[in-house]
């Protein structure tokens, strides 16, 4: 799916909040400024939250109270080593009434749960090429929606 834009990232991000459910698990992959965080962005817009949304780069993650979901937006990029997820208490943060979204999961390899969705982001020219991986039931219909979502 090509995105022209910021705005078309934020509205991707919003239409992806449409089929999230809480104990969903959501890699975010791509290079610095691929646009991450801007997707996180719109997801969090599509639940509803209007204020400010940063990058949790140095506070590895930033929570978001979003009835009836706790949103979980982690950024592992300078995260030293994985067992690092053990001593902040990373299971904690995972239950069927929370959603995560992770930045950088390959810098917390065996500490985290297997996502439901990997949505792949490349920076390119103006705008991003972004791709889905589906790795439950519930992703696979999501990314469906959304493929149709990206045709119109």
């Amino acid at each position: 799916m090509w995105l022209a834009d910021e705005a078309a990232t934020i509205s991707l991000g919003q239409q992806i909040a449409k089929g999230l459910k809480g104990g969903a698990v959501v890699f975010l992959r791509g290079h610095l400024g691929a646009g991450k965080t801007t997707l996180t962005r719109g997801i969090l817009l599509g639940f509803g939250h209007s204020g400010a949304v940063k990058s949790p780069t140095y506070t590895l993650v930033e929570p978001y109270e979003l009835e009836p979901w706790q949103l979980f937006h982690f950024d592992l990029y300078r995260l030293g080593d994985p067992e690092e997820l053990e001593y902040m208490g990373i299971r904690d943060y995972f239950s069927d009434q929370s959603i995560a979204l992770i930045e950088w999961d390959e810098r917390g390899a065996g500490m985290l749960p297997q996502p439901d969705l990997i949505i792949n982001l490349n920076a390119k020219d103006t705008g991003r090429e972004v791709s889905f991986e589906a790795c439950t039931d519930q992703a696979d219909n999501l990314v469906t929606e959304l493929e149709l979502w990206g045709a119109q």
